[in-house]
């Protein structure tokens, strides 16, 4: 299926949820974003989308310790760091174009309804172009940062091994200081996406080990930077062992690596001993928001294409539509799920585009205290975008395959590879369990809880503007009552028992997700100037009132009842 990329729908998001065109985005206008995503989604419809489907099909393969990735990759993968998409958000000093993290998001998007599996390798070289410019020393960003930032080399994120999921306190990676103020780094390394490849000149590797000396657990964690090849272009002592069969994402190579068979691999010291999880979760913190953008794209291509084919099969006859076979679209229950589909879909992008607002916010603002508010905002939204972004994911593209019948179960649509393909989002970069976890413990608490009473009041006041502009509503109603059952658990957390908590946590996150996606989408529509896509959106917004936030607002009510007979049935 041709992919037409959704650049009204992104602009929308990105003015409203993204609020382009306020004070912080004053050297970044409206028209420059237009003028760039127009250009991105030239590309990814162009370029990258005929790679999906080979990638799946064909996947990466290993031979002799060496990736060969599937056709065309190579060839693409070198135009889009020609064209200068690599560098959209690194920093000017080191050839990057500092652009904001809306825009980011916006093209992120694109690229992964392309192709996913071609958009992770620049989505961990972003990562691994972010904990350098946070910490490593001046010489080391000089050296690495211009090549990463362009494209000619990539990055990869070395956290997991076979014993050390996502519990790092049982790393066994061993590091031994040099001589030559160098370290010697030893041990595996499982799911690294993109350990070993063909696309670009050297692979830059970020690597969780520990020292001799350290302390116990995460406490005595360093990260360290592990090139492929050395200055000198002799190899590193680092190899790829080999790449996992999976689901989906086949066309991304998910290596196991081995540092240290002839002695240790070289590499250099990122931040300060010990202190690696700090500089991990630099990495870390933005990649969560850009999985959960990756989920977006790959609801956004499976909603495309239930959509085509649903205008295209005729079956079945609906009474009143047709004297012959209908289209199924004319079908209710299709109708059903095809704005099931679109309404996820787009919360989940107003959601996306919210936190990197909130990001831009707390690095472009002048003022010290809004830069604070931005900030815990940011936290607070992020595990929020990736949960739930990944999840519909997960649910879209498999309503997309309901929608296809059985041929979606067969692989000649295409509809099964958007399914597989999403059953990761929700496990990498922290479970979406571990995201909840994040959520009640660390990010309620933020400055007193004021964080989460301001997003709730802003979602109040967008009830309020459409109720203004449309009258009151039944669906403002059910938001106004998941806004109150969201304060009342808010307030139960700090008090209930820690295993209870724990217990709640995923209910309570999705129905916090949903709502303020709700409010997100309510405040888009009243900024919509199109009377006729204006009760479009308004419909798609309601609709997702009435089924996404009043489940969730009910699954929010009960959510410590049933977080205590999840802890009975642990007993039995």
């Amino acid at each position: 299926m041709t992919f037409k990329p959704p650049l009204t729908e992104i602009m929308l998001a990105m003015q409203t949820a993204g609020r382009l065109g306020a004070e912080f985005y004053q050297d970044f206008s409206a028209s420059d974003a237009k003028a760039i995503l127009d250009e991105a989604g030239k590309f990814a419809a162009e370029q990258i989308a005929p790679l999906n489907r080979v990638g799946d099909k064909v996947g990466a393969r290993y031979v002799d310790g060496k990736v060969t990735t599937p056709p065309g990759w190579k060839g693409v993968y070198q135009m889009w760091a020609e064209a200068g998409w690599n560098s959209l958000t690194g920093p000017a000093a080191y050839g990057g174009q500092e652009l904001p993290m809306v825009m980011a998001v916006a093209c992120t998007e694109l690229w992964n309804a392309a192709s996913l599996a071609f958009a992770l390798n620049p989505l961990l070289a972003a990562g691994a172009i972010e904990a350098i410019s946070a910490h490593a020393s001046p010489q080391l960003k000089q050296h690495y940062l211009p090549n990463l930032i362009s494209g000619v080399w990539t990055g990869t994120m070395n956290l997991t091994e076979p014993q050390s999921g996502s519990d790092l306190s049982g790393l066994r990676c061993k590091a031994e200081r040099n001589c030559d103020g160098t370290y010697g780094i030893s041990g595996t390394k499982i799911y690294i996406t993109y350990g070993e490849h063909d696309c670009s000149e050297n692979i830059i590797h970020l690597v969780l080990a520990r020292l001799s000396d350290a302390p116990a657990g995460t406490r005595g964690i360093s990260l360290f930077l592990v090139p492929k090849f050395l200055s000198d272009g002799t190899c590193d002592d680092v190899r790829c062992a080999s790449i996992e069969h999976k689901l989906g994402i086949n066309g991304s190579p998910t290596c196991t690596m081995i540092y240290g068979d002839k002695g240790g691999a070289k590499g250099w010291l990122i931040g300060e001993e010990n202190r690696g999880i700090a500089c991990m979760f630099t990495m870390m913190n933005n990649a969560r928001l850009l999985v959960g953008v990756q989920g977006v794209g790959v609801a956004e291509r499976a909603t495309q294409a239930a959509f085509a084919y649903a205008r295209e099969r005729h079956q079945g006859k609906v009474p009143g539509i047709s004297e012959g076979q209908s289209s199924i679209i004319d079908h209710p229950d299709v109708k059903r799920m095809l704005l099931e589909m679109k309404s996820k879909t787009a919360a989940a992008r107003m959601l996306c585009m919210a936190t990197a607002s909130a990001i831009d916010e707390s690095l472009l603002a002048t003022n010290d205290a809004q830069k604070r508010t931005a900030l815990a905002r940011a936290s607070l939204l992020t595990p929020l975008a990736k949960s739930y972004s990944t999840d519909i994911a997960v649910e879209v593209s498999s309503t997309g395959i309901q929608v296809h019948g059985g041929m979606g179960y067969v692989e000649e649509t295409g509809a099964a590879q958007y399914y597989r393909d999403a059953r990761i989002l929700p496990i990498y970069e922290g479970t979406n369990g571990i995201q909840a976890i994040d959520l009640i413990t660390r990010k309620l608490p933020l400055e007193h809880g004021e964080t989460l009473a301001l997003e709730l009041k802003h979602c109040e006041d967008c009830i309020a503007k459409v109720e203004m502009a449309f009258g009151p509503s039944f669906f403002g109603k059910v938001m106004t009552r998941s806004l109150a059952k969201l304060r009342f658990c808010a307030r139960a957390f700090p008090s209930a028992e820690p295993i209870l908590a724990l217990a709640a946590a995923s209910p309570f996150q999705r129905s916090l997700a949903v709502t303020l996606a709700a409010g997100y989408l309510l405040d888009a529509t009243c900024e919509t100037v199109n009377d006729y896509k204006k009760q479009l959106m308004l419909t798609d917004a309601n609709f997702f009132i009435a089924t996404e936030v009043a489940q969730a607002a009910a699954q929010c009510e009960t959510s410590f009842e049933c977080a205590n007979l999840i802890i009975n049935a642990l007993k039995q």
